[in-house]
């Protein structure tokens, strides 16, 4: 985690709603925490183009809520340990249960 945030809450935050990719960041957070894609079936499961994914994941990347394997091709992505570790804080977000906006639903 960057250490710039003082909480995972306030980093969950910045990433999912401190702008507008934000609901782009949570539905990849939420496929990679079903199954790891790489960016081509991310793309394709959420109808948007590949290099819109690559540009998400590296911000996902960039503050460690994701991880990255295998060679540049096909690389897939995994929820990172950090996110695993703290999935109910990111799903309360989402849900409502931590001063979300009802009105910008995610999914």
């Amino acid at each position: 985690m960057s250490p710039a945030f003082r909480s995972i809450e306030h980093l969950f935050w910045w990433v999912v709603m401190g702008s507008r990719g934000g609901p782009m960041r949570a539905k990849i957070l939420k496929l990679l925490s079903e199954r790891p894609m790489n960016a081509h079936q991310l793309a394709e499961a959420l109808g948007v183009n590949y290099r819109t994914v690559i540009h998400h994941l590296g911000i996902l990347l960039e503050n460690g809520l994701v991880v990255a394997e295998g060679p540049k091709y096909g690389t897939l992505y995994f929820p990172s340990k950090t996110f695993v570790d703290h999935s109910e804080v990111f799903m309360e977000i989402m849900e409502g249960r931590i001063g979300f906006n009802k009105r910008r639903r995610i999914w």
